[in-house]
């Protein structure tokens, strides 16, 4: 497979009903995102109240705190005392506006990964952004509104149905979660407080020793098992989402396959999709995390930094210093899937709204740095 980059995609999400209150409406457009769902309208901003800081251009390019578009420059100081108007500009493989549905997200991020999965490939999708910003919603979804994980599952047993006459093809699961640095089974009945350990074999691939691994019959049980492991994941309320997921959810899909008319020395065509829903990347001061979920928050952007640092380092042309991915265990998860043999979508999400001004900032900086990394 030759030498390609790493696909980043932002996904500004909507307003909050909370945020729209924030705001003194001059006219209305757009949706408002709340508790999983699209609904009702986006007033514009005014001085005294938050105003947007993204503006969409195209499907390739995105400006930061605008000026020229934006109403409040001239108020820019009594907005936020010290800082000037940025007006950066950003160019990314896909940006999703504030419109876009989740089918858009599937077919412009996961779909195309399937492609390589059948020609044994591996291939890995992650959400990536501060807490509140839209990353369960776009991994996961809701019934009403399904999303990465809904989709790539319907789209994979329509492909397995479509190849059935040719070929047998074996679909496993396994989910997990890591949090403070130990990772827990999701889809154990009830939860599970068991710790789980990394292990590595001859060959450098890392494995969960005594993960589940769960054989879904359909879409439906898919959804299933996903509900039931989200339910599982340690959420606590924070000043910053009130629903926030405090781990990393790791997803792992493997796929095996070969023709109904090989051998039983023949060997399988195998590979792994991994969907990964990365924990809120934001500072305690915005959170206002006291105790436990200080300590949290520490241990997420202790696996954030870690992710932070191998990216920087993939992204060294020459390659000169060392990859450290051993400095957390969501970067030896990740190992393959940054550096190694694996086609990978980051999907950025991101919040329109200037109460988000320094961690909006923060994501697309991280985001832009990202495309630089060359996966072999």
């Amino acid at each position: 497979m030759e030498q390609s980059s790493i696909s980043v995609n932002i996904r500004v999400r909507p307003f909050t009903v909370r945020e729209t209150s924030q705001m003194q409406p001059q006219q209305e457009e757009r949706q408002v995102f709340a508790e999983g769902a699209l609904t009702g309208n986006t007033p514009t901003p005014t001085a005294k109240g938050l105003r947007k800081i993204i503006q969409v251009l195209d499907e390739r390019v995105l400006v930061f705190d605008p000026a020229d578009s934006n109403p409040m420059a001239r108020f820019s100081k009594s907005l936020m005392p010290g800082k000037k108007i940025k007006d950066v500009r950003y160019a990314f493989d896909h940006i999703f506006d504030e419109t876009a549905t989740q089918r858009e997200v599937f077919e412009h991020t996961s779909r195309p990964l399937l492609n390589g999965i059948f020609d044994g490939f591996n291939a890995t999708v992650f959400a990536y952004g501060a807490t509140g910003c839209g990353k369960t919603h776009t991994i996961s979804g809701t019934r009403e509104d399904p999303g990465l994980i809904f989709q790539t599952f319907e789209e994979l047993f329509a492909r397995i149905e479509a190849l059935k006459d040719d070929k047998l093809v074996d679909v496993s699961i396994t989910y997990l979660e890591i949090y403070n640095e130990t990772i827990r089974d999701l889809l154990i009945p009830g939860g599970s407080n068991k710790v789980l350990s990394l292990r590595e074999d001859a060959n450098k691939q890392i494995s969960v020793a005594g993960l589940s691994t769960h054989v879904p019959e359909s879409v439906e049980h898919v959804m299933e098992l996903i509900l039931m492991g989200n339910a599982n994941r340690t959420i606590s309320p924070t000043e910053a989402n009130a629903v926030s997921s405090r781990s990393h959810a790791v997803l792992q899909v493997n796929v095996s396959q070969k023709a109904r008319t090989a051998s039983i020395q023949e060997d399988h065509v195998m590979a792994t999709l991994s969907i990964i829903d990365l924990a809120g990347s934001e500072r305690a001061s915005v959170t206002k995390n006291r105790g436990d979920r200080l300590l949290e928050g520490a241990n997420i952007n202790r696996s954030l930094l870690a992710l932070g640092n191998c990216i920087n380092a993939l992204c060294d042309p020459h390659r000169k210093c060392h990859i450290p991915y051993r400095d957390s265990k969501l970067t030896r998860l990740l190992k393959f899937s940054l550096g190694g043999n694996c086609r990978t979508v980051m999907v950025v999400c991101v919040s329109p709204s200037s109460a988000h001004y320094d961690e909006t900032h923060n994501t697309l900086k991280y985001g832009n740095r990202a495309k630089n990394i060359k996966t072999k």
